[in-house]
């Protein structure tokens, strides 16, 4: 009897992790995940968005040389971060995308990224291709031009994806209130 109840039991287990393979393998059409680029981080360091799987990312492209929009919005993640703190259900990720890959090296990130008090590991930046990077803004409706050798228009949008690395939600000009954004994360980090 004892042998049959151990076979049975792992059977059952060996079951259970395929269902749980099969889910982890899985990913929706829409899944930022899915991108094949990779991605330079400020220790230099080579990722894929996939790679951060599991995690709610709240995601803003700037570029660290900008006077303008980009310290707000690098103040507004910081808000929305100092608002939602580490306890989550599921771990909270920051991310922050270059548009300006050539000046933005990974030592310029590194020392904008201490400059702003943004060290710790909720805080990912990363500077990627031309390509990757037009990809990646085209997914979140970023729209950037280079104006000048040092200086880029481009939209202010923060956006909030779940753990599988769907959009959930939009945050689009600066200074604006963040509640809803704040609620979103909220919602899918607790799930």
């Amino acid at each position: 009897m004892k042998k049959i109840l151990i076979v049975a039991l792992c059977f059952f287990m060996a079951a259970c992790q395929k269902t749980e393979e099969t889910q982890v393998e899985e990913l929706d059409e829409m899944s930022v995940f899915q991108l094949p680029a990779k991605w330079e981080t400020k220790k230099g360091e080579t990722i894929a968005l996939a790679d951060l799987k599991g995690n709610v990312l709240v995601s803003v492209m700037i570029y660290t040389s900008c006077k303008m929009a980009c310290p707000r919005l690098v103040s507004d993640m910081k808000n929305i971060e100092k608002e939602i703190g580490q306890k989550t259900k599921v771990p909270v990720k920051y991310l922050i995308v270059s548009i300006d890959p050539e000046t933005d090296t990974p030592e310029r990130l590194t020392s904008f990224a201490e400059e702003n008090n943004m060290t710790g590991d909720q805080w990912i930046f990363v500077r990627g291709t031309e390509e990757d990077t037009r990809e990646f803004a085209n997914v979140l409706a970023v729209k950037y031009a280079s104006i000048s050798p040092v200086d880029f228009s481009h939209s202010n949008i923060i956006s909030v994806f779940d753990k599988n690395g769907v959009m959930q939600h939009q945050m689009e000009g600066l200074a604006v209130n963040n509640e809803e954004t704040i609620k979103a994360i909220r919602k899918n980090a607790s799930l």
